[in-house]
């Protein structure tokens, strides 16, 4: 099948590449993002695979139903910038990659946790820069620290089983609960809860309407003083502004995103020579308290290779006349 590859980078094309050889597809990677402006680079070719930041509404669907595609192949789990509606009203096939490496999310979660408590970020460019002293470095020994997880997941499983090696006591949220979690030691309690007993708060639920902006204004002020936020899930579950005012008065004593709510325009690009015109980004960055990765948690040998392929495979189900179990439907969706 001709597949046209959006959003492509240099690792993308080493990984499809490789995971191809299996395959036999005819691979088209390009660089330009799809959206209304790009979508006739489809033409002529049968399968279209976006990325996260890529622009797949009605007016893009429209588009590529016109020129004669027929899936959507994501090479990502998420798949809340795709009008999965309209896909289906124009007889478009989408498919995900559901899992890839949930180790690669959770450790970097871990990573995010110790490096801004310890302030290795500030400590690396110091010591660079001839600064050998200690002021302003002062962190915190997780151990024995209550540890909040939104969301129990393969991801946030793992995450309590790295947590409760370090020591820490664990709480835990989601609308379904875990028992595998539970043989951790971790006690399920509801957000209000939650958001009062835990020096640390990560998040790894989905994005949804109820987790929208989950942590607000109004839940910030729940939260123990000098709390912890981490987020390596989806950019809308914060609510950034609310965020720089809890930073602004000490509610929130350290943040680490791997996420942000307008990532779209900012993330996955070399902006190192331009402007950045996003103020409230910009205003992250001036905490020294805050550690900001740009969407890389996922970003490991071993998720991009899966990623790779089950994204092909789920091509050549398609391509068969078959199914891969990682189709979306609206009705399956809904149902979750």
């Amino acid at each position: 099948m001709r597949i046209a590859v959006y959003s492509s980078r240099s690792y993308d094309v080493r990984f499809l590449t490789e995971a191809n050889e299996d395959h036999g597809h005819d691979l088209h990677f390009l660089e330009a993002r799809l959206n209304a402006d790009t979508a006739s680079l489809a033409e002529g070719h049968d399968v279209v695979c976006p990325f996260v930041n890529d622009t797949v509404d009605a007016e893009v669907i429209d588009q590529l139903a016109d020129l004669g595609v027929g899936l959507l192949a994501l090479r990502s789990a998420g798949f809340n910038h795709v009008d999965l509606d309209h896909a289906h009203a124009r007889g478009l096939t989408v498919s995900r990659v559901p899992a890839y490496s949930p180790y690669a999310v959770a450790e970097h979660t871990v990573g995010m946790m110790l490096a801004v408590e310890r302030r290795l970020h500030r400590a690396y460019n110091r010591v660079r820069d001839g600064n050998f002293s200690l002021d302003g470095l002062l962190g915190f020994d997780l151990r024995n620290k209550r540890v909040g997880i939104i969301g129990t997941g393969r991801i946030g499983q793992i995450v309590a089983r790295i947590m409760r090696a370090f020591g820490c006591s664990i709480r835990a949220y989601d609308v379904v609960q875990n028992d595998e979690v539970r043989d951790y030691g971790v006690r399920y309690v509801d957000l209000d809860t939650l958001f009062a007993d835990c020096d640390i708060i990560t998040l790894h639920c989905p994005l949804t309407p109820d987790t929208h902006h989950l942590i607000n204004a109004e839940n910030i002020a729940k939260m123990r003083d000098g709390v912890m936020i981490v987020n390596t899930s989806r950019g809308p579950l914060i609510d950034t502004p609310a965020v720089i005012d809890g930073l602004k008065s000490g509610k929130i004593g350290n943040l680490a995103i791997d996420v942000y709510e307008e990532e779209g325009d900012l993330f996955f690009e070399d902006l190192s020579d331009k402007v950045i015109t996003d103020d409230v980004f910009s205003r992250l960055l001036t905490f020294p308290n805050v550690l900001i990765t740009a969407h890389q948690a996922f970003f490991t040998q071993e998720a991009m290779s899966n990623i790779a392929h089950t994204t092909l495979d789920n091509i050549a189900a398609f391509a068969s006349g078959g199914r891969s179990g990682n189709e979306l439907t609206p009705e399956a969706v809904k149902g979750q």
